[in-house]
């Protein structure tokens, strides 16, 4: 699952109300990656949602940085914020079970107890917004584009498909290369259905200005590239009235405004130019709301609490060119990184350190391996580090004071012992002559802060560090490319991981540009255990495979991990009425409406721009 990207264990089944005849039919309206849905057949809507939400009213959101493509599905050019608004899938997750999926564009599916193949079956009024109907052929032309046009994500998720056919206008069959790809039919439920009418004559691999065609329920309906784009709800959106739905999307204009700059970003809030902003800089958070408006209740500063996965952020080392080849040259620098420090000094304390790449949840590695995780790892004990067996990976921390000095004589002994020495200042290999340089990219000048302390920790072990920003466009080309030594980065990792692990750390993926391995991780030992994650039959194989897969990450010492927050930072103008029950995943805006009393109030205390 992708940040959010499983039909209960059952014989063959179908839905449907088509003429497609089968033995023993047994609808079923949605798909549990482990045990059965949450929700049953008869279902009105999900807990998180106010099913009488109003609808109207706009809704103004803002984000720093621009785009310049309207075509999200490739690596080339930026997409604009809320593009997916305008496309259905076959199926859509809900925000309260680790991995579920329930009716959209297919309104049934069936699979084997073995889940070596899937069938859905369309619902018969799924429309674009030209009216033009989907059927089979655009799910077909579908898949097929993003495999062979589009991201290299799409062919890592959908590889294992090794047949894909139409059984009739509103029926699909994909027939898999292994049934130990157990999540497949609901990576495949996440597949957007575009209109083969549409791009017919046309270069998907090229960025476009030119709108979309959709089937969600938005449309485009002005833009300006890396200034604004505004999206209308469509009145009569195909799927509205369906369970999946009910209770979303209640604004019947979202427009998100661009901004150079975070700082000018945070007074247009305050101004009142838009409505809602998640903050992530704690300074920020800490100091930049205030006044009358916040006093009197009209500016809302509020922290939900988040138990969904931590993302996995950090500075990612390259281990595809020096220095960072050398893996006792990535655990060396670990130690130049002082958390703490900046936490109190920089973070307002506000942070967490993160130690697993699933962290905030039941899936990270902790302790040493044992029971079934240590019977998954026993076979690979002289591939992996002898430590991962008998001691907890913890990142180096610097609680106690003067705790970073001690940490820096570990880090130089560590690198003496892999033949180092400094020569001149500078930390060289006594062998190649190599010398400890590199640079730490970066695209956010508030990250610049965290990495500056930092490299002149990195010059006390010998290392001369350099920190280079460059505009999004260059970083993204970069990065895609895997330009670099060090870059800052982030993963959002999912209550139930799978398919897209292949993308993070496989080695078929090490070398594809454009993929999200941007570490270069490229281990066998990795491999298998993706594929343990990935064939797991029940959540508690899935746990013991993830940690173990996290646990040899941990050893890799691919990342100088960063922090990760344990609420979500909101700030919004008080206009908003929001459901009763938040998912576990935390608050959403688009779950949210206008409460006309307290849009009312604000327009009369003059604080809102007219919209």
């Amino acid at each position: 699952m992708i940040r959010g990207m499983a039909l209960a264990v059952m014989a063959a089944t179908w839905i449907a109300t088509g003429p497609i005849a089968r033995a023993d039919p047994e609808p079923t309206h949605a798909i549990a990656m482990h045990g059965e849905p949450k929700y049953g057949p008869d279902f009105a809507h999900f807990d998180y949602v106010n099913p009488d939400a109003p609808k109207g009213g706009h809704l103004r959101l803002a984000w720093v940085g621009g785009f310049d493509s309207l075509n999200p599905f490739i690596i080339k050019g930026r997409p604009p914020l809320g593009i997916g608004l305008m496309y259905d899938t076959l199926m859509t997750a809900s925000a309260d079970e680790p991995f579920s999926h329930y009716a959209l564009v297919a309104e049934g599916i069936e699979t084997p107890e073995d889940r070596s193949w899937v069938i859905f079956h369309l619902n018969p009024n799924a429309r674009f917004h030209d009216d033009h109907p989907m059927t089979a052929e655009d799910v077909l032309f579908s898949l097929d584009i993003l495999r062979t046009q589009g991201a290299p994500l799409y062919r890592v998720y959908y590889a294992d498909v090794d047949q894909a056919e139409a059984l009739d206008d509103h029926t699909v069959k994909f027939t898999f290369s292994t049934d130990m790809n157990r999540e497949l039919p609901l990576v495949l439920g996440q597949l957007p259905v575009l209109p083969k009418h549409d791009w017919d004559g046309r270069d998907f691999t090229e960025t476009t200005l030119e709108p979309p065609l959709g089937s969600g329920s938005y449309r485009i309906a002005d833009f300006e590239a890396g200034r604004f784009i505004r999206y209308e709800r469509v009145k009569d959106y195909w799927a509205a009235d369906l369970p999946t739905q009910v209770g979303l999307y209640n604004f019947d204009t979202i427009q998100y405004d661009y901004y150079r700059d975070a700082t000018v970003a945070v007074e247009a809030l305050k101004a009142g130019e838009y409505d809602y902003r998640k903050e992530h800089i704690a300074k920020t958070w800490a100091t930049a709301y205030q006044g009358e408006d916040l006093d009197a209740g009209r500016l809302i500063k509020r922290a939900f609490e988040n138990n969904q996965v931590a993302p996995t952020q950090g500075f990612v080392m390259n281990m595809r060119r020096p220095p960072f080849n050398d893996p006792a040259v990535r655990e060396a620098v670990a130690y130049a990184f002082d958390f703490q420090w900046a936490n109190q000094n920089l973070f307002y304390g506000s942070y967490v350190r993160t130690r697993s790449n699933f962290d905030n949840s039941e899936l990270a590695a902790t302790g040493v391996p044992e029971g079934a995780e240590l019977a998954l790892l026993e076979p690979f004990r002289d591939q992996v580090p002898p430590r991962l067996f008998t001691e907890e990976y913890n990142p180096p921390d610097t609680e106690a004071p003067g705790e970073i000095r001690a940490n820096l004589r570990k880090g130089l002994q560590i690198l003496r012992d892999a033949g180092w020495a400094l020569q001149d200042g500078v930390m060289t290999h006594g062998e190649t002559g190599a010398r400890l340089e590199f640079e730490i990219l970066l695209r956010q000048p508030s990250v610049e802060r965290l990495a500056l302390p930092y490299v002149q920790n990195l010059e006390r072990l010998g290392a001369k560090a350099t920190v280079r920003i460059v505009d999004t466009a260059q970083f993204m080309n970069r990065v895609n490319t895997f330009d670099f030594e060090m870059v800052s980065a982030i993963w959002l990792q999912s209550d139930s991981p799978g398919n897209e692990q292949r993308d993070f750390w496989s080695s078929a993926t090490a070398t594809v540009e454009g993929s999200r391995n941007l570490a270069g991780v490229s281990s066998p030992v990795v491999d298998a255990l993706i594929e343990e994650v990935i064939r797991a039959d029940s959540r508690e194989d899935l746990v013991t495979a993830v940690r173990a897969l996290d646990r040899v990450l941990q050893w890799t010492f691919y990342l100088v991990p960063h922090y990760h927050e344990e609420d979500d930072r909101l700030v919004f103008w008080n206009r908003f009425g929001m459901p009763e029950n938040t998912a576990p995943s935390g608050p959403a805006i688009l779950r949210w409406w206008i409460d006309p009393e307290k849009d009312a109030a604000l327009r009369a205390a003059g604080v809102l721009t007219d919209r």
